[in-house]
């Protein structure tokens, strides 16, 4: 038996190092399922083990502040394989840790894989730019296409909930 949560539906957001872009997607997600009123637990993790126990990077944190959402007291982790039982839906920024998730999960685990904006209409399958080597202005043009994506993930999300339900 595996630890769950109280809630229907848990959503990791997964990213390499777990700094930037998965952060921001779980930021914006939680502030998504707020406007929802989605019961929802959310967290981030990376597939690397570059920065754990880290705090966002800083340009992170100020796109997501510049749009009202909080991510400064976020730790990097890594993905564990619990996670895969824990969430049901584990969602990836780009192919590569996609591929990283597939190869790490278990037979037997439970969470539905699959990338940010393959809940946008026209986007499946690509990628979130990783703007870490950028200059600020990627980070706030990463917040942008990432909230597309996690608006779409918590409609989604919203839907499955009530055909469950009903």
């Amino acid at each position: 038996m595996h630890g769950g949560f109280e809630h229907n539906f848990g959503v990791l957001f997964v990213c390499l190092g777990n700094i930037c872009r998965s952060p921001m997607a779980e930021g914006a997600f939680r502030a998504a399922a707020v406007a929802r009123n989605l019961a929802c637990h959310v967290e981030s993790a990376g597939t690397a083990s570059f920065h754990l126990g880290c705090s966002p990077d800083p340009r992170a944190i100020t796109a997501a502040r510049a749009h009202g959402i909080d991510i400064a007291q976020q730790t990097a982790r890594q993905i564990e394989r619990d996670d895969f039982f824990r969430f049901s839906h584990i969602i990836a920024m780009d192919r590569a840790n996609l591929e990283a998730l597939r190869a790490r999960a278990p037979r037997d685990g439970t969470a539905r894989l699959a990338m940010l904006l393959d809940a946008v209409e026209g986007r499946r399958g690509e990628p979130i730019a990783d703007p870490y080597y950028g200059a600020p202005a990627a980070f706030e043009a990463t917040w942008n296409v990432i909230n597309t994506g996690v608006n779409a993930w918590a409609d989604r999300i919203v839907h499955e909930m009530t055909m469950r339900a009903g």
